[in-house]
């Protein structure tokens, strides 16, 4: 029986700004749970997304607690310090969702390379997010020496390959050139790099002022603008747009700037989360925007090509994007809840350098 008390970093679903820090005493496990230890895990700008979208896409039930408060799932990196499980033994590290606290109990299920959360309450979820990969098992795609870069990356890559994915898969809605808003954000530079290899169509990176100068750095974009030059784009170009950012009001230039050769508009995050709706309600002009639902995606390829080819154009992708952030992203970690606290906040707040990527340790393990 673990004997240290769990602690766990929990926001306010109906006020983002407010958390709180709760100590809980571990209750026993019951026959098929583990208790996971939670290592290290990444918090980005997409963690933010769950938080607004945490009741649409039952984010929040991940890992439940006691309303009006929630625990936002992040990717990390677990050992498993207990097991009533007679297939899971004490020991093994597992890559996976986990709840933002050094501590949590999964009901598990053995599968082939590690074992699935299979909680009642997690019935409704995708398998992409209730997996746990066992770390050492054989045939693992996990660079252990970069799990930092694999926390911080993986995740948005995956989003990212099935959204070029699934534009390709589409013809790009006629359009030839993409706008990506929120530029500097770790998913739409993973869409970059991805759309990047395509010499189909241009992506333009749009960003703010003040992180023009990086964005133009990555050279992953063949034009990059900022928010307040949309309407110096060329209007007659079939154009869609990928919108990381949320921002309604930028959505609504977008849209009114291009008119009809918008070609397509597909949301996806939301890291403009506090101007997420606008003052006027007039339907905008172009396509209906569009909610990018990226298991559905992977299901169709899946269909189309089988899980073992995906895979393998998904890693051939995803090496290609950490072999180039290895000119970018600087790692930084944060430790403890004072550390969790902060990061949280300077996401929120949209204070944090683009090149940052966080890195928080619950515990007292060193980096």
């Amino acid at each position: 029986m673990a004997t240290v008390a769990e602690v766990n970093f929990d926001v306010d679903r109906t006020e983002i700004r407010t958390t709180r820090v709760i100590v809980d005493e571990p209750a026993p496990l019951t026959p098929g749970q583990v208790r996971l230890g939670v290592e290290r895990f990444a918090v980005t700008s997409n963690n933010i997304s769950y938080v607004i979208a945490g009741d649409m896409l039952d984010y929040w039930g991940f890992f439940p607690t006691d309303a009006p408060w929630g625990r936002v799932p992040v990717i990390g990196v677990a050992s498993v310090v207990e097991s009533a499980n007679p297939d899971i033994e004490v020991g093994g590290r597992y890559f996976g969702f986990h709840p933002m606290a050094d501590e949590h109990v999964v009901l598990a299920e053995r599968r082939v390379g590690g074992f699935r959360d299979v909680g009642a309450h997690r019935a409704a979820h995708a398998a992409t997010y209730t997996d746990f990969v066992d770390l050492d098992a054989e045939g693992s795609s996990i660079d252990v020496d970069r799990i930092d870069e694999h926390l911080l990356l993986w995740g948005m890559f995956m989003t990212s390959f099935l959204i070029d994915d699934q534009l390709a898969d589409r013809g790009f809605g006629g359009g030839s050139t993409v706008i990506v808003t929120s530029a500097s954000s770790k998913t739409s530079i993973s869409l970059a790099s991805c759309l990047a290899q395509r010499s189909e169509v241009e992506a333009i990176g749009l960003t703010s002022a003040r992180n023009r100068a990086f964005v133009e750095g990555l050279e992953l974009y063949d034009r990059v603008t900022t928010y307040d030059e949309v309407g110096g784009l060329d209007a007659s170009t079939p154009t869609g747009v990928v919108d990381m950012a949320g921002n309604a009001e930028v959505r609504a230039s977008i849209h009114r700037h291009f008119g009809d050769e918008l070609a397509f508009s597909l949301n996806v995050g939301a890291t403009h989360w506090d101007q997420l709706r606008g003052d006027d309600a007039t339907p905008l002009p172009g396509p209906t925007p569009e909610f990018f639902f990226a298991p559905g995606q992977r299901a169709k390829r899946v269909e189309d090509w089988g899980a073992a080819e995906l895979d393998a154009r998904i890693d051939l992708a995803y090496r290609r994007l950490v072999d180039h952030s290895a000119g970018w992203l600087r790692i930084e970690h944060r430790r403890g809840a004072d550390g969790i606290e902060a990061t949280y906040r300077e996401l929120l707040d949209g204070n944090a350098d683009p090149a940052s990527g966080f890195i928080c340790l619950p515990g007292s393990s060193p980096a």
